[in-house]
């Protein structure tokens, strides 16, 4: 029954398209129109000297990263984050700099820029959120 009326609803739009084009409808006469969800995105991180960068290829290593983000300013450390079995970048890092200030210069330029042919995107990070106690055992020291 659903299947009829979506025929019908179809051919009756293809009907009132001129030219005969099969697919000239506009978004709200299609039957199937998906649902729109409104998505908050996370406000943003507070600035540090730790960044996040994401987007990167499996071929960017630890020593790249540095060195792309070493233009900058001082780089205390860089880390792209590997598979442990493969040993390939699973698509992102972190750099730490000196100073806030150089931070937010690597930022800048480095955010949206090709690295190993590919868009990086740079960010300040966020800090892990606290792991939950699991509660199927008892807090240590209790028993």
């Amino acid at each position: 029954m659903a299947m009829k009326a979506a025929t019908a609803a179809i051919s009756a739009n293809y009907q009132m398209c001129r030219g005969g084009r099969a697919f000239c409808s506009s978004p709200s006469t299609f039957p199937f129109n998906l649902p729109k969800t409104n998505i908050e995105k996370p406000p943003p991180a507070e600035p540090s000297t730790n960044l996040f960068v994401s987007g990167l290829s499996k071929r960017t290593t630890t020593e790249g990263l540095r060195d792309a983000f070493a233009k900058f300013g001082e780089v205390l450390h860089a880390r792209v984050m590997t598979d442990r079995v493969s040993g390939y970048s699973k698509g992102y890092g972190f750099v730490r700099y000196a100073t806030l200030q150089e931070a937010e210069a690597g930022i800048k330029g480095m955010d949206g820029q090709f690295l190993d042919g590919w868009v990086i995107f740079a960010e300040y990070a966020r800090p892990r959120p606290p792991v939950p106690p699991l509660n199927n055992r008892p807090p240590q020291g209790q028993w």
